[in-house]
């Protein structure tokens, strides 16, 4: 079976926050309902500045099923768009819109658990909160894990004026929640560092977002996340980002200065990529958009920790979805882990999850 681990839906309609919280105006996202070309869309406004377009392919389950037939896909793992966060609102407030974006979700996934799954999103200001939804989540919503940001910008309702990286000592409970839990964490670039002076030519998305996911990556390696909590299961979206490209030269840092770069965590990073027969140590998804820089990533990594992920419905995320990856003349087991076997494991899917079953039964 085919499972495109990164993909993304938007709810049909959602509160006006900014209105209904009294703040936050250019922050909150609103859903404006209209026709682009006499076709039904959604404009997703921030205060009066529209931020993106969207189809119904991503706010409508329905729509989304035709193009998964065509493409093969048997199940899709749907989270929300990050600019859903809210990272910087007030706490409460925050886990309100987590609340209402995982009820969502949730429900998409009831009414056809054959062909979705979904990872819900937390109120990561504040880690009590996060810990205790990320439990709804699991338990009661019955959703393998959650989608997260790179970081989190400044908060000054909970009196933070800096961003805090994946490793923050404020994280320590989200970190713990989630091992304990087993949840998957699907680590996802937004906000990126520095976008404002990267105005033209798409660049933060071209070039922001690729670093900003390298910048998760080495904040968890060295800051001993792993270390902490060697049962977590994370995965990074866009194929690690910049980091697969720059690993020589972050082992190059991590060894000539030390003190600057291996002050918490001794372990080269390197050492958390594939070993001889051991894979690496966190997952990636296969967004990387050319087969060289995938056969890369596999090598580095270990097919077992590589899984199809597509960032549909979006213009940068693959247009196919697994096209790049039948094309590639892989051996039938790294296509395997690719196409199902690295995402299984990564959500802790069994053979019992509608999909998994529903394919068993059909062959």
């Amino acid at each position: 079976m085919k499972i495109d681990l990164h993909t993304h839906l938007l709810p049909k309609s959602w509160p006006d926050w900014a209105t209904e919280y009294g703040y936050g105006d250019g922050r909150f996202v609103r859903a404006e309902p209209g026709e682009d070309d006499g076709k039904p869309c959604i404009r997703l406004m921030r205060g009066d500045t529209m931020f993106r377009r969207v189809w119904p392919n991503c706010y409508d389950a329905d729509a989304v099923l035709p193009d998964m037939d065509r493409f093969g896909i048997d199940l899709q793992v749907v989270s929300t768009v990050p600019v859903m966060f809210g990272y910087w609102a007030k706490p409460g407030d925050g886990l309100e819109i987590a609340r209402f974006l995982n009820n969502d979700l949730a429900e998409v996934v009831r009414a056809r658990p054959e062909r979705f799954a979904a990872l819900g999103t937390l109120p990561m200001q504040d880690a009590t909160l996060a810990a205790r939804e990320l439990e709804r989540c699991i338990k009661d919503l019955g959703m393998p894990g959650v989608q997260i940001g790179s970081h989190l910008e400044p908060n000054t309702f909970v009196g933070r004026a800096h961003d805090l990286n994946l490793q923050a000592p404020e994280l320590a409970e989200f970190w713990s929640a989630a091992e304990e839990l087993g949840a998957a964490v699907f680590v996802h670039p937004w906000e990126m560092k520095g976008q404002d002076q990267m105005g033209e030519y798409w660049l933060p998305w071209l070039v922001g977002m690729p670093a900003e996911t390298c910048r998760a990556v080495c904040c968890m390696i060295f800051g001993g996340i792993f270390e902490k909590h060697p049962k977590l299961r994370v995965c990074f979206a866009h194929a690690g980002g910049t980091f697969t490209g720059t690993i020589g030269r972050i082992e190059h840092g991590f060894n000539t200065r030390p003190d600057l770069v291996a002050k918490d965590n001794p372990i080269n990073p390197r050492q958390y990529l594939k070993n001889g027969e051991r894979p690496a140590r966190f997952f990636v998804d296969s967004a990387t958009h050319e087969p060289k820089a995938l056969r890369d990533v596999i090598d580095l990594f270990g097919a077992e920790r590589v899984a199809l992920g597509s960032d549909y419905p979006f213009p940068l995320g693959e247009h196919e979805p697994g096209r790049m990856i039948d094309e590639m003349n892989l051996d039938t087991p790294t296509k395997q882990c690719l196409f199902e076997g690295s995402a299984c494991e990564f959500l802790g899917l069994t053979g019992a999850h509608p999909a998994i079953a529903a394919t068993i039964n059909a062959s």
